[in-house]
């Protein structure tokens, strides 16, 4: 589980490719505080196993179905990655929940600065649009965001100059591609109403009940 909360910015040392797999090696600084193998690493929003451990580097696996729902195979050497450790248990919780789990790409299709801030521009297919609510939370290459709009085909973002500066927002352009993970609570409650009786039971909520009471 994480928060969202980026904790530094790393280097993708080496990709190795295999038929249907990768294999990662990100250098950092931060987060080799207390790392050890078989602990979480976001990478990009992208929950990864260390698999194994040097000098300020890590090594990860990726299977296919993590390539196919994320940006992680697009990756080159040099690359600049967002990195955060599993949340610690003792900690601040300053984000919002954060699986690591990518549900799908994105594309930045529009960078603008307005003062302090920089609007991000994102477009996106509708099976992960329809879980963007204005004022919610999102995270975009495991950033926790707030939605500032949302429409049938994109969303915007606002962006404040520590939270760009801290991570490779600072370097996304219009075109690029991200890996989003919408709010979990979303799907949750989709899942309990679509498998929820058509008829109230005692004590029980429903999708006519919630329409009814103006939810």
């Amino acid at each position: 589980m994480f928060t969202g909360i980026i904790e530094e910015t790393g280097v993708l040392k080496e990709i190795k490719k295999g038929a249907q797999s990768a294999s990662l090696t990100i250098q950092g600084k931060v987060i080799f505080d207390d790392l050890a193998i078989g602990d979480s690493v976001a990478v990009n929003g992208v929950c990864l196993t260390a698999a194994s451990l040097s000098s300020h580097t890590f090594q990860a696996d990726v299977m296919h179905e993590t390539l196919n729902r994320s940006c992680l195979g697009k990756l080159r050497p040099g690359d600049i990655v967002n990195l955060e450790r599993a949340m610690a248990a003792n900690g601040r919780f300053g984000g919002h929940i954060v699986s690591g789990h990518i549900d799908g790409i994105g594309k930045i299709t529009s960078v603008q600065t307005d003062d302090n801030a920089i609007w991000y521009t994102i477009s996106a297919d509708n099976r992960i649009l329809r879980y963007i609510v204005e004022k919610g939370s999102i995270a975009v290459d495991g950033i926790s965001l707030t939605v500032a709009s949302v429409n049938h085909a994109e969303f915007r973002i606002s962006a404040i100059p520590h939270t760009v500066k801290s991570t490779i927002l600072s370097y996304k352009k219009a075109g690029d591609l991200v890996n989003l993970e919408n709010d979990v609570m979303g799907k949750y409650m989709e899942k309990f109403l679509l498998s929820a009786p058509n008829k109230q039971q005692s004590g029980g909520i429903t999708r006519e009940f919630l329409t009814k009471s103006g939810y």
